[in-house]
């Protein structure tokens, strides 16, 4: 494989040379500037051999570098050995940004070339000027690739499925006036909407064309006058395309769309949204057309969930956690009398849900770690990689399934055996910090990085830290990562409001040894109005219960017991009349009193 990859950056390097380049950028995503992807724009993986769904290469003619995030640079310096292309950890001390690393490799006058549809429009704003100051030239180049990969795998082709209105609670006419109301506070009349969760939203619609997220590959443009979906044909049953044509909705060729955009005027004020929106996409809108930047409306409207919506996503949870304790009980019953191994473990979660009314599949390839393997944040576990499992130590699991009505993403580490007190004192510090977001109460306009802090506190007064965010947004039988709201450190300006459903998992790694993590998924809502104006606070989702075996009680404080124990009877009180005898017996001890 190391041979093949060398190959290919050979390959690419006589495209540059053939184009005038030197050098050229793979941002390593779609048009739709997706975090997972179709085969056939799995660029970077194709010209690196680096499997992590985040990062970027860049290749001059005899340098080639790979930046991606603290997730994967365990797995990034196992992958990349002995292809020639030297890992740049991002957002790390000295090591360089990407548009500094060009600065120091190419001169003045140097052109560097992406692929514009892959891009975003801000991603090519912010290099470009960097480039600039250095008299070095950023262009559009197309895409050199497909020069050079042979069997690059077709557009994905799935049909296309409505998200019926019992799950989905509210129509798409709703949805498209709501909308076109936004656009109109905002001064546009149009918007093209490119992120595919924010169609499959938008339309009541999902697919199957990314693995793990129910979504389809098109483009849509929204305005009172007329709603288009440029979109496959094939896609589209007859009944389905003759439901949409009723209520109004065009239904166009994807390769129509830049002929359309290139035939609005000057009446025509568009909303382009410079983080979900490639750069080729804005080059085919007319000067003459007045563009408003601004966050994606479908993106802002369904991060707030509606009641109903929260209501499916409790019942989501409640066979989401049955399913975990059918888990943990097969664990418990099977661990040291038949061979187990994390890729056995993958498996059997999701052989659990699989069984569970309305289940779609799984929201994200399960992130099984043992002893050091759990310190590999992402870690992707196969049959070639996996380590066997024996009673001694820690085992984490991250994992999360697609229900019609809900998306579910959870994280459990368990103990296999007695601990040691560092052990211990990590687990009970980590699940301080879960417990400290979940009773939090904060003002109306807190941003998810004010909020960040009361995760880390407990452990940063014992001077261990964790290098992923806290809190993402969670989709609705949507994508797992959702946006805008994060809770991290890094800036963020979208306020948390009532009715987004994010993560809380806070971690801690020591590399070599064992990693922990302890997530739940929560929803904001209303807590009370004062004097001091109006309060939020988080009330949790996941159902599952917290290894008590793990935990150094000293460490908690009484409201943090109270909390724990209270969860615990919840779990217990809406798991339990879904469970048969054994499995309710079990989750009795499992949820007992700390």
């Amino acid at each position: 494989m190391k041979e093949l990859i060398k190959n290919r950056i050979s390959e690419l390097r006589a495209m540059m040379q053939k184009n005038g380049l030197d050098a050229y950028i793979i941002y390593g995503t779609d048009p739709h500037l997706s975090e997972y992807i179709p085969e056939r724009w799995q660029t970077r993986a194709f010209i690196s051999g680096f499997t992590g769904s985040a990062g970027m290469v860049i290749v001059t003619d005899e340098s080639a570098a790979l930046w991606t995030d603290s997730r994967y640079f365990l797995q990034a310096e196992d992958e990349l050995s002995g292809t020639g292309i030297a890992l740049v950890k991002m957002r790390t001390p000295g090591f360089p940004e990407p548009a500094e690393w060009i600065k120091i490799n190419l001169k003045a006058g140097a052109l560097v070339g992406t692929d514009e549809s892959c891009i975003s429009v801000n991603q090519f704003r912010i290099m470009q000027n960097s480039l600039n100051l250095s008299g070095i030239i950023l262009k559009g180049s197309g895409d050199l690739l497909n020069e050079i990969w042979p069997e690059r795998p077709l557009l994905p082709a799935s049909e296309v499925y409505e998200h019926e209105l019992k799950f989905a609670c509210t129509g798409r006419s709703a949805k498209i006036a709501a909308i076109c109301t936004e656009l109109e506070k905002s001064g546009a009349n149009l918007q093209i909407i490119t992120a595919l969760d924010d169609l499959a939203w938008t339309f009541n619609l999902r697919g199957s064309d990314v693995e793990c997220n129910p979504v389809f590959m098109a483009y849509a443009c929204v305005s009172r006058e007329n709603t288009i979906l440029f979109i496959d044909g094939q896609k589209l049953s007859s009944e389905l395309k003759n439901i949409l044509e009723t209520e109004g909705i065009q239904i166009k060729a994807t390769g129509e769309l830049a002929n359309y955009l290139n035939q609005l005027s000057d009446n025509d004020c568009v909303l382009v949204d410079p983080d979900r929106t490639n750069h080729a996409i804005l080059t085919n809108i007319p000067d003459c057309c007045k563009v408003i930047e601004g966050l994606s409306v479908p993106c802002s409207l369904k991060a707030i969930k509606t009641e109903e919506e929260i209501s499916n996503i409790r019942q989501a949870m409640r066979k989401d956690g049955v399913a975990m304790v059918e888990f943990l009980f097969w664990l418990e019953n099977n661990l040291g009398k038949i061979p187990i191994d994390e890729f056995t473990v993958s498996e059997k979660l999701t052989e659990f849900r699989t069984k569970q009314p309305d289940f779609k599949g799984i929201s994200f390839f399960p992130i099984v770690g043992y002893k050091e393997h759990g310190a590999i944040v992402h870690f992707h576990v196969s049959k070639d990689n996996a380590l066997p499992i024996e009673k001694d130590g820690f085992l984490l699991f991250d994992s999360g399934g697609q229900y019609l009505d809900g998306t579910t993403d959870i994280t459990r580490t368990i103990a296999l055996s007695n601990l040691t007190e560092q052990q211990k004192t990590d687990f009970t510090l980590v699940l301080k910090g879960m417990i400290s977001l979940s009773m939090a109460r904060f003002p109306v306009n807190t941003r998810g990085y004010h909020l960040d802090i009361l995760a880390r506190k407990a452990m940063w007064q014992h001077g261990l830290n964790y290098g992923h965010g806290t809190g993402h947004g969670v989709g609705y039988f949507l994508n797992v990562h959702e946006g805008p709201m994060s809770i991290r450190q890094e800036f963020n300006d979208r306020v948390i409001e009532a009715g987004m459903v994010l993560s809380n998992e806070p971690a801690l790694y020591r590399l070599g040894e064992y990693g922990l993590r302890t997530e739940n998924m929560i929803v904001c809502q209303r807590a009370e109005s004062t004097v001091f104006g109006d309060f939020l606070k988080f009330d949790t989702l996941t159902l599952c219960p917290i290894d008590i075996n793990a935990i150094d009680k000293s460490l908690l404080n009484p409201e943090e017991i109270e909390w724990l124990n209270s969860y615990h009877q919840r779990v217990f009180d809406e798991l339990s009349p879904m469970l048969d005898e054994e499995l309710n017996a079990f989750l009795k001890m499992q949820t007992r009193l700390v």
